[in-house]
């Protein structure tokens, strides 16, 4: 089954961590809707969100995967589906012209004053690095504010996927 990632599972480390069967398809976006970081997130916060835009023009760029469907209820307990996430079935965007459909994960819980841990945006920055997503695009995910996570041993767990 496909998978569309656009936060921090967008990180082909972090994603095969949760999933192992996890393989790379396409990167494709999501017309219509923008990169939000306001998902209230169960360690007190903010977790990306694919937020509905008003805009057709805006985007959100992402990683479609294929997962085993035996591995989908230990994505669905890691995203937290029913307890601030929905699933959402989505028609995206290759970057040859064509379209694809995926589920994904849209926030049901938001909270626009919360900021993602700098953890987090890193695991998104990484991601999108990754995958070659465009500069500009990258440049305001490096741009979002974040803040020290107080929990210094998820801190080094977090981190220490990359080491």
């Amino acid at each position: 089954m496909y998978y569309f990632a656009y936060g921090s599972n967008m990180s082909s480390q972090r994603l095969r961590q949760r999933v192992p069967s996890a393989r790379v398809v396409a990167v494709a976006s999501l017309r219509g809707h923008r990169l939000a970081f306001h998902k209230s997130g169960r360690d007190g916060s903010a977790k990306c969100d694919a937020a509905p835009s008003p805009h057709a023009g805006d985007l959100v760029f992402g990683v479609v995967y294929v997962i085993d469907r035996a591995h989908k209820a230990r994505l669905d307990t890691a995203e937290g589906l029913g307890k601030g996430y929905d699933e959402k079935t989505v028609t995206l965007h290759c970057a040859d012209d064509a379209t694809m459909t995926a589920f994904t994960y849209c926030a049901t819980l938001v909270d626009p004053d919360l900021k993602p841990f700098d953890w987090y945006r890193e695991h998104v920055l990484r991601g999108a690095c990754e995958h070659g997503l465009p500069a500009a695009y990258v440049a305001a995910i490096a741009a979002v504010e974040s803040i020290e996570d107080p929990n210094s041993q998820r801190q080094c767990r977090e981190r220490a996927i990359y080491s």
